[in-house]
């Protein structure tokens, strides 16, 4: 199944005019091979930046051809990522990518008040999109990795972030589940309140062409017998596209329990600024990374 559900996300990619990657101080080789794989299967074009020497020593050491290749010399970690950023904002690159350079300096350099990327009045959060081989469909899911306690507005943003994606795939009307620790709404609990207080601003038409529902345990967002075992009726039980977290917490240890014990195909990328930025990890997979490309070049 999870092959098939990336095919798919490749086959959309390919559907629209192919975007431009620019991977900031891109000279590792683990980085390499995944932009090498992602024009091979020509979903982007791509911009190199960083120590040319370097990248072309690695390029060569991979096997590729350096003229596949546009790279841009800079002299250090610093100068690659505002070239990156400068080049986003000079509309000459439609995605940004994290090569080899620490996460701090790659954020500071998007979310720079002056020159960075965050559009004004937009949320910086982290999506993703996971694949589980025994559950029946494509999640996606916020926020794992950027906001500690998001507030009841910056979860408004979030549900929409989650349902845009969501229709880029393909999903007409995605359901959306706000995930608390249990379906009562205890006020004692803030997971639950601002849960239902989303369930009532969906009821009210808030958020279009979806189907929301909360607060629910993540049990009743993915299983249909437990669900059914608590007689807990709704349309999205058992059958959520899209996971809205309370907080870091529970977002961060859902994600790292799926990747590290139900062998997913996961794509990450950052969202909220003026084109999609891709945060990968040294940690990462060269597939992880290339699914990430292709996310990016999806809702880019």
């Amino acid at each position: 199944m999870e092959k098939k559900s990336f095919n798919k996300l490749f086959e959309l990619v390919k559907k629209q005019p192919k975007r431009k990657l620019v991977v900031a101080n891109g000279i590792d080789s683990h980085t390499l091979e995944a932009v090498a794989q992602a024009m091979h299967e020509g979903i982007v074009s791509v911009v190199l930046t960083g120590d040319e020497a370097t990248i072309k020593n690695n390029i060569k050491q991979k096997g590729y051809q350096s003229e596949t290749f546009e790279i841009i010399n800079c002299d250090n970690e610093q100068e690659a990522v505002q070239k990156a950023v400068e080049m986003v904002h000079n509309g000459q690159a439609d995605i940004i990518m994290k090569g080899l350079i620490s996460t701090d300096d790659y954020m500071r350099a998007i979310l720079d008040k002056e020159n960075g990327l965050l559009v004004q009045g937009n949320l910086l959060t982290h999506l993703a999109m996971i694949i589980i081989p025994n559950y029946h469909k494509p999640l996606f899911v916020s926020d794992v990795a950027i906001l500690p306690m998001p507030t009841l507005e910056q979860k408004k943003q979030i549900v929409n972030y989650l349902s845009g994606s969501a229709r880029s795939f393909g999903i007409a009307l995605p359901k959306i589940a706000f995930l608390a620790a249990t379906e009562k709404v205890s006020p004692r609990m803030t997971a639950c309140t601002d849960a239902a207080e989303l369930k009532k601003m969906w009821q009210q038409g808030e958020f279009e062409n979806t189907i929301c529902d909360g607060p629910m345990a993540l049990d009743l967002a993915l299983d249909k017998k437990s669900a059914e075992i608590k007689k807990f009726e709704s349309p999205v039980a058992g059958d959520a596209d899209c996971l809205l977290f309370p907080n870091i917490e529970a977002g961060n240890v859902f994600y790292k329990t799926v990747a590290k014990f139900c062998d997913p195909e996961i794509a990450a990328i950052v969202v909220g600024t003026s084109v999609p930025a891709i945060l990968s990890s040294r940690g990462d997979s060269m597939q992880t990374k290339l699914n990430s490309i292709a996310l990016a070049a999806l809702i880019g």
